[in-house]
């Protein structure tokens, strides 16, 4: 498979100032992060809260401006586009953000909600034309009979709606990429499983590469060809997810493993092992290995090198236990 999205040594930094007329500090959201999502894949960007995975997303989408390194989609460099340049890729690259209920303008219909995509990117010749395409896209998320559905608003719907069709605004404009940030844990229990198979089913179907942003790893194992743990704005393991999430190398992907509750009544009553303290500040990270403090298995090297990724199997792991394997 070819790449659709290449990343190199990509940085987004931010500053901010703590407290009134407080000291500026930068944080290091995503701190030189390279890799590929392939035409087709469904890549997982996995890790704990404040890992950089959102901020990676929607740096791909060019939603926030990268610091330094290079974004390219379809082959395009698009790392200093101006927003003039980037509109017409918009419709190829969409965006389904976490929290469906704030996703949607509660003071727009949910036909113009989806339409209006259609009209902005010029794909529709007028409003009624892009009704229809929307009552077609709705009618494929589920959202059905479509007509009933025009001219309501969110506040009728429910979260799994409200998500199906926010999946619909998305889709309607034929994208190659979609970027998915936590995509079902705002919903109820019931109806995340629901939302899930179709997605996978919309994969299917209409040749979607999906990124899909989750601290969820048995959604990850659901739903991705290939996953990325990211921890403190870096990737330190990436590889199958059928190998990363059987196999882990990198002690923090060990660690996120250990740390899901498992149905096993052998295991009744064991504490499962619980990883000490949380991720680091941003603007203040660790040096050498960015884990070590946290580290079951730290040792020497660790405080003082930055371990270097290195292929171990069909993986490739930033890790120093791993340093003399692989080419």
């Amino acid at each position: 498979m070819t790449p659709l999205v290449r990343l190199s040594d990509l940085t987004v930094h931010f500053t901010i100032r703590r407290g009134v007329g407080g000291r500026k500090a930068v944080v290091r959201a995503v701190d030189g992060v390279s890799l590929e999502v392939l035409t087709g894949e469904t890549l997982g960007l996995v890790g704990e809260s404040g890992s950089g995975k959102t901020t990676l997303g929607r740096a791909m989408l060019r939603l926030v401006q990268p610091t330094a390194g290079r974004v390219e989609f379809e082959g395009r460099d698009i790392t200093a586009l101006g927003e003039r340049e980037l509109r017409p890729l918009r419709r190829r690259m969409q965006p389904v953000f976490q929290d469906p209920h704030a996703a949607l303008n509660p003071a727009m219909a949910i036909g113009d909600a989806v339409a209006h995509p259609l009209l902005i990117q010029g794909l529709a010749s007028d409003r009624g034309a892009a009704r229809a395409m929307a009552a077609a896209m709705l009618e494929r998320v589920g959202i059905t009979p479509a007509g009933a559905f025009l001219d309501r608003y969110p506040e009728d719907l429910s979260g799994g709606q409200k998500q199906r069709i926010v999946l619909a605004r998305a889709l309607v404009t034929g994208p190659s990429l979609v970027v998915a940030d936590e995509p079902v844990a705002m919903l109820d229990m019931s109806v995340r499983a629901l939302v899930l198979d179709l997605m996978a089913e919309l994969r299917r179907e209409l040749g979607l590469t999906y990124v899909l942003i989750t601290h969820d790893l048995a959604t990850a194992r659901l739903l991705c060809d290939r996953v990325a743990v990211m921890y403190l704005g870096r990737v330190v393991e990436i590889g199958p997810a059928a190998t990363v999430l059987a196999e882990p190398r990198h002690p923090y992907t060990k660690a996120l493993l250990q740390a899901v509750p498992r149905v096993d009544p052998a295991a009744a009553g064991r504490a499962r092992p619980v990883l000490p303290g949380e991720v680091p500040d941003a603007t203040d990270v660790p040096a050498g290995c960015r884990f070590h403090p946290r580290c079951p298995e730290v040792f020497e090297p660790c405080p003082g090198h930055d371990p270097a990724p290195r292929r171990n199997g069909d993986a490739e792991v930033s890790c120093h236990l791993w340093a003399s394997t692989g080419p």
